[in-house]
Order: C-alpha cells, then structure tokens, then sequence
C-alpha cells in the first residue's frame, strides 16, 4: 500500500473521558487493543533521518509491517508519503536490512486502538504509550478537523511531532538519558487505562 498519509496527535489527560466522547460521536472499535513494538531502521551514519525520512519495522497482534515515511509537509496537520506492506517473517526482513546497513536504531511499544465512523473517511487511534497516551486522527484534512471539532479538540491541541521526537522531548523534561521508548518489564501499563 502507498498513498499520502495526513495526521495530528492529541496528548489525552482524561482517557475514560476521551473513549466516551468517541462512542457517544459514533466511534466504534474498528481493531481492539493490540501490543506493538516498532523498529526505525537506520544506517551508520544516517541516510534517511537527515532528509526527514523513516523506515520501520512494526510487529503487532502476530503481524509484520514494513513502512517507509517520505519527508513531511507539516502545517497544522502533518502529511507524508507512506508506502507500507507486510512481510511474514520479522526476522529475515531485519536481517535484509541489516544487509542492507540499516539496523535498529530506536525502538517504541504502545498498545494501540483502531476506531473509525460509520462513514470511514479516517481512523482514530488510542496509543498507550510509556511517555502517557496519545489519540492519533488520520484521514483528510477536512476530515481531521470535523472530527476533532466533534469531539472538543482544538486545533492548538494539535502534535506534529513523531513519538521519537515527543519521547525526547520527555527525557529532556524528566532528566533521563534517552534510549527506547519501551514499558518496564513491571508495567502496570494494562491496570491503569482499562
């Protein structure tokens, strides 16, 4: 699959809240709640992340995605190419591209929802995360703006950021030496949002 990714994330204080405004707007759970461990590939020294590109490995639910993210036009929402397929093995596609030169760089989990509308124009996802919770609204431009307006969200609330960058942007606040945005082995992560 390749197309034009368009997105906003929202930081979520109130996550009970949240999931309610979305059911009683006619979001429904388009995929329940699946771990995913994601994999940004990277040569050294770095060929794409200068150019503001990406590419990443993704397992989730027993799934394997490969995904590369052109450069970004960012306005108040962010839209980039995005060309993604799947790949049945993990393993031999992480040593094809350590073949290649490229090899983990940063790794980050979340638990991640899928919800959609009835019309299916764009996806809302509740990310888990362990730098806190985020929703992510994908679709059209048009689209990210009528559904944030229908459930209260203003367009200042909106994130451009990648969870790379709002991961370091949260060591820098916490004073951690930054490494992967990953949950501890003790998460408590399933208690404290279900």
């Amino acid at each position: 699959m390749s197309g034009q990714e368009t997105e906003v994330k929202i930081e979520i204080t109130a996550f009970r809240a949240f999931r309610r405004r979305l059911r009683e707007n006619g979001f429904r759970i388009k995929r329940r709640r699946v771990f995913e461990r994601n994999r940004i590939l990277e040569t050294d020294p770095p060929s794409l992340r200068p150019g503001g590109c990406l590419l990443r490995l993704r397992e989730a639910g027993g799934k394997y995605t490969i995904t590369y993210k052109g450069v970004a036009t960012v306005t108040k929402h962010k839209s980039r190419e995005e060309i993604e397929y799947s790949v049945s093995d993990a393993e031999t596609a992480k040593t094809l591209f350590e073949r290649l030169g490229y090899k983990t760089r940063f790794v980050y989990e979340k638990y991640r929802t899928e919800y959609t509308d009835s019309a299916s124009e764009g996806v809302i996802t509740l990310d888990e995360t362990p730098i806190g919770i985020y929703a992510e609204l994908e679709g059209s431009e048009n689209w990210i703006d009528s559904a944030a307006r229908m459930l209260e969200i203003a367009d200042t609330q909106y994130i451009t950021a990648s969870y790379g960058a709002l991961y370091l942007k949260w060591c820098e606040r916490l004073g951690v030496e930054p490494g992967n945005m990953t949950f501890p082995s003790d998460s408590k992560v399933n208690a404290l949002v279900r």
